[in-house]
């Protein structure tokens, strides 16, 4: 199978395409050195990035794996969010779609949900109050109209829930509580938004990558939420953390800075998603941060 991951360089994109580098797929990627280097990865990869990239380069593929996005959730440049997520990706599609691609899949994100109470439905009902999550639901809304202009088309986008694991240090800030904490209880006592009991649903990125997967091989385009379905607090990672790096580690809580804006729990339901590409997350939060250290990825920094 020929594979284009957009993003490859980056934490998900990465991840992708060494898993379908070692199933012996044809795998390009567009990406930025800026992100992270990853030798082991003996792939083409198309620079500058997914912007500007060589077309000729890309000729015919097979499946399309669109992780390229701007994802700083709190920038509040709408006008560049548009462009670098729903422009360049309208391009893509148009591209990819006209040289004979009939698979994509593309990431999409819980933010569409914003300020509604869990757990999250993929009917919604959705709250658009940030530039990043208008941005994500106009590219749901892009699939589906190139999906009715191409009925032969499968194209299928997964709402990430709070993604985890290998790979996401070079993010910096935008990494993950689980890594960010992992990070500070290094040092000393992590700080926590008081007090410590807003909850996140975690999902490792080895499940991603399967989700992905199964996804490219789905009977019919849909978008299904990609998270593991269940929440854990603040205070809780703690905990987990403390046993899995032997730490005896206790939170200090300060005040939230981020007033409404601030999602306090972001449970998916994952029924949809079981019926409609075969997706079932397997790693327990333990289990994942358990993996995650083992690994050598939890408290890393940039490479």
């Amino acid at each position: 199978m020929r594979c284009l991951v957009t993003g490859g360089t980056g934490f998900i994109g990465s991840n992708l395409a060494l898993h379908l580098q070692g199933e012996g797929h044809e795998v390009i990627i567009t990406g930025n050195e800026s992100e992270q280097q990853i030798p082991e990865l003996k792939v083409k990869c198309l620079y500058p990035g997914f912007i500007g990239i060589d077309w000729d380069a890309i000729c015919d593929i097979d499946v399309l794996f669109h992780q390229a996005a701007i994802n700083n959730t709190r920038l509040t440049d709408r006008s560049e969010m548009f462009r670098a997520n729903l422009e360049s990706s309208r391009a893509l599609f148009q591209h990819v779609i006209s040289h004979g691609c009939r698979r994509i899949v593309y990431a999409s994100s819980t933010a569409v949900y914003g300020r509604n109470p869990a757990p999250y439905s993929e009917k919604g009902p959705f709250d658009l109050n940030t530039p990043y999550a208008e941005s994500k639901k106009y590219v749901e809304e892009l699939a589906w109209e190139m999906n009715r202009d191409h009925p032969e088309l499968v194209i299928v986008g997964l709402r990430y829930c709070n993604v985890y694991g290998p790979r996401e240090h070079h993010k910096g800030r935008r990494s993950t509580m689980i890594h960010q904490l992992a990070r500070q209880m290094l040092k000393g006592n992590p700080r926590l938004f008081k007090y410590g009991e807003q909850r996140r649903d975690y999902i490792y990125v080895k499940d991603v990558v399967r989700a992905n997967v199964l996804a490219a091989s789905a009977p019919e385009s849909c978008v299904v939420n990609c998270g593991s379905g269940h929440a854990t607090t603040f205070n809780k990672l703690v905990d987990i953390l403390n046993e899995v790096m032997g730490l005896s580690r206790t939170p200090e809580y300060i005040d939230n800075p981020y007033g409404e804006n601030y999602q306090n729990d972001t449970t998916c339901h994952m029924t949809y998603a079981c019926e409609a590409i075969g997706f079932a997350p397997e790693y327990h939060i333990q289990d994942g941060i358990r993996d995650y250290h083992k690994g050598g990825w939890l408290t890393a920094g940039d490479r």
